[in-house]
């Protein structure tokens, strides 16, 4: 019997997946702490025959070279992509057999990217799977424009072909396996759904319900910014990326920690927004575990800034080392645990007034301050504040001296952004306010 096992990471959106048929096991788009996958293998007491990438990813960096030198399994990538290492090479058409009942077959499904690749999994004794990466996804499809905007308007044609051949090739109870669409910038829409067949997407994804013309219009018109770190992961996953090094990080005294700070690295904060604003060592950045640390400090890191982890436990620095690791920042500089009082040394530790959108709305009625809104332009476009200024979290280092004199007060969707924007502004020497509160808050402020 056929088991399909999602390998699930959240913070940036994605599944993997772990297939096997309780002897044998292939694995389609892992990400790269391989780790977790050969976890699952042995618990099921499976060997890892075949290792299949969806397409070259611009959002993480793959486990797919590392998994394969680890098990010995073939490693299937489209024939047309110009990787620098092995690799078994497979296009439109061909088909691996998996086990003696059991085959995999590839379907090229342009969009994502130009050499994307589905992949149907036909058996005898059940329905088929398609794993469709960044192709046809859950209520959406991926999106087209990551590959540059002379690219975009023929990819997202060829994705709304894409996703007609599938339905038009594939049974209605065909399963629906992406890799992105769980809250990956990857995906052109979020969904909630997590699971789906094409029965389904034929009834209520837009790129099956829609015209050709109609899909492409709103798709584009809906695009939103995504992170400034996908533009490095193509390059790595093209060179064939090694397994992460995980060990843990060299321990980092105060001293060393206020010596980081002056040379000006970035020391990052894992610690919640409430417990950073509590205390705190003066300069250093709060990216809080809570939330999705690696795309919004890989977004905002300068590319190549030494980095050193501050957590309340080891296990706080493993998770984030872990993190960063799936997006190309392999070593931290330093870490170290506890709380303010010893990394801040001789010096008294910082901290941060927080507040709600009711309390934004009583100061704004005494007072004049600066309410500085970090959510994307998206989000600005659907409703803000009246008075505030809009300077989206991504652009807001490049953009400090644009903030207006005063005592700044910042807000976004739900306090995460908000808390690390104003640990950015009072590392710049202003006084601020983070609004730890959900925009829903928003009349209260009005």
């Amino acid at each position: 019997m056929i088991e399909i096992i999602p390998v699930e990471t959240p913070s940036l959106g994605d599944r993997g997946y772990l297939v096997t048929d309780g002897k044998v096991a292939f694995v389609v788009d892992p990400q790269r702490d391989i780790d977790r996958v050969l976890r699952l293998a042995e618990r099921r007491g499976v060997e890892i025959r075949h290792v299949f990438e969806t397409h070259v990813h611009n959002d993480y960096v793959t486990g797919g070279p590392a998994l394969a030198s680890a098990t010995g399994a073939d490693y299937h990538v489209n024939a047309a992509d110009p990787v620098e290492f092995d690799r078994c090479p497979i296009e439109d058409g061909d088909v691996v057999e998996i086990g003696p009942r059991t085959r995999l077959r590839a379907v090229a499904t342009p969009g994502h990217t130009f050499t994307h690749l589905s992949y149907v999994l036909e058996c005898p004794d059940r329905p088929p799977a398609v794993f469709t990466g960044g192709s046809l996804l859950h209520g959406t499809t991926g999106r087209p424009d990551l590959l540059g905007p002379e690219h975009t308007g023929a990819l997202a044609r060829a994705q709304h072909a894409s996703a007609h051949r599938l339905a038009r090739e594939l049974p209605a109870e065909t399963g629906v396996f992406p890799t992105h669409g769980f809250g990956s910038f990857c995906s052109a829409a979020q969904s909630d759904v997590t699971e789906s067949t094409i029965g389904r997407e034929l009834r209520v994804n837009p790129v099956l319900t829609r015209g050709e013309d109609e899909y492409v219009k709103a798709l584009l018109a809906g695009l939103d910014v995504y992170p400034a770190y996908y533009a490095h992961m193509a390059p790595l996953n093209l060179a064939g990326p090694d397994a992460p090094d995980l060990s843990p990080p060299r321990h980092a005294d105060a001293a060393e920690l206020h010596r980081r700070l002056r040379a000006g690295e970035w020391v990052v904060d894992l610690r919640s927004r409430t417990a950073f604003a509590s205390g705190h060592l003066a300069g250093t950045l709060n990216f809080g575990l809570d939330g999705n640390l690696a795309v919004y400090l890989g977004w905002l890191l300068p590319w190549g800034t030494p980095v050193t982890l501050l957590g309340e436990t080891p296990g706080d620095i493993a998770r984030a080392q872990r993190e960063l690791a799936r997006i190309g920042i392999d070593r931290p500089a330093a870490a170290a645990t506890g709380g303010p009082a010893e990394w801040a040394g001789d010096d008294k530790p910082a901290s941060m007034p927080s507040a709600t959108f009711a309390d934004l709305a009583a100061v704004r009625r005494s007072r004049p301050i600066v309410v500085l809104d970090v959510r994307r332009e998206i989000e600005w476009r659907g409703s803000h504040l009246p008075g505030a200024i809009h300077i989206p979290l991504h652009e807001l280092p490049a953009r400090l001296g644009e903030v207006p004199d005063g005592e700044v007060w910042t807000h976004c969707a739900s306090g995460y952004r908000a808390s690390i924007a104003a640990s950015i502004l009072a590392a710049a020497g202003r006084d601020v306010v983070a609004v730890h509160d959900a925009y829903d808050g928003r009349a209260a402020a009005a």
